[in-house]
């Protein structure tokens, strides 16, 4: 479900060559290079940088940071980087130096899958010869840090049959973890949310909303607060729909004054061979205006023709 899939007939040598011709001497001729990274998917990419370097002996990302600017290079370099590199690359810049983007750490791991996970913190220790795990807890605390380590096991139930007896059990839990207790239980709502299946807690989604008149979204949002509450929230919203929650990422990325550069980058590309295409049917349905308008509307320039290419069409 993704708008970018393998660009047919693909001549990695060819491109590289158009590359090169669009980058060398005077000024670049951006609308070769933009046309080119967005319509090849990122297998294709690596080809083309490993032409790149054979034909030439440059290396191509390097030559990108040369010749662009500004956010449309750090778009152009981002959709470089391999596909299996992205989420890691992002944690460790996320957790590296003073202040920690606590958003990052929230969207990566509140919207991988368990597969997903597992393979971000390997490639964190081949990339980084360093722990994923523990470099999150070096930099976080409190129940936000624990339920980013829950995440972090990549332990949820494999989705099979639903226990309908367990789901009114973790109904019930919940609603007196919060609700129903002077204060809240957090480690119940870390517990039950980090680690039950995704058709599970669907279901205990629904029945929390029988038992108590609310939805779960309300009562994290009376119950607790700052990044613990915006991280439960992202799992319960990944849970119900993982398109449906990049579609409002990305809405607020754009909305209002000032874009949100770095989370719009990082959404559009790592989600572009994945489910974009769902990503903007949510858009659409959520927010009556379509990904592609907002885009538009809300960016300019080569940065603008590279976002509106991955977007790949406008839902009317």
């Amino acid at each position: 479900r993704g708008t970018v899939t393998a660009f047919s007939p693909f001549d990695a040598r060819a491109d590289a060559e158009a590359l090169r011709k669009a980058m060398k001497g005077m000024g670049t001729d951006e609308e070769t290079v933009l046309k080119i990274l967005t319509s090849r998917n990122n297998a294709q990419r690596q080809e083309i940088a490993s032409a790149f370097k054979t034909l030439f002996g440059r290396d191509l990302v390097d030559d990108l940071k040369s010749e662009l600017t500004g956010k449309f290079e750090t778009l152009m370099v981002s959709l470089m980087r391999p596909t299996y590199i992205f989420d890691a690359h992002a944690l460790k810049h996320a957790i590296k130096g003073a202040g920690t983007n606590e958003k990052v750490l929230t969207e990566i791991l509140a919207s991988r899958t368990p597969a997903e996970v597992q393979n971000i913190k390997q490639v964190y220790l081949q990339e980084y010869e360093a722990n994923l795990e523990d470099k999150i807890t070096g930099e976080t605390s409190g129940y936000f840090q624990r339920l980013l380590v829950v995440l972090l096991q990549a332990n949820r139930d494999p989705d099979g049959r639903v226990d309908e007896g367990l789901v009114e059990q973790d109904a019930q839990v919940l609603f007196r973890a919060g609700e129903l207790k002077w204060g809240t239980d957090e480690e119940k709502f870390i517990t039950i949310l980090g680690t039950r299946s995704v058709s599970h807690l669907r279901r205990v989604f629904d029945k929390y909303m029988t038992i108590s008149g609310f939805q779960i979204e309300e009562t994290i949002d009376r119950e607790t607060s700052g990044d613990l509450e915006k991280l439960l929230l992202a799992v319960v919203k990944c849970i119900r729909s993982v398109p449906a929650y990049f579609a409002e990422t990305l809405y607020y990325s754009m909305k209002g004054a000032g874009t949100d550069d770095d989370t719009l980058i990082r959404v559009m590309v790592s989600r572009s061979e994945i489910d974009l295409l769902d990503i903007r049917q949510e858009f659409r349905k959520n927010f009556a205006k379509s990904l592609h308008q907002m885009i538009q509307k809300d960016t300019s320039g080569d940065y603008r023709k590279a976002l509106l290419l991955l977007c790949g069409g406008d839902d009317e």
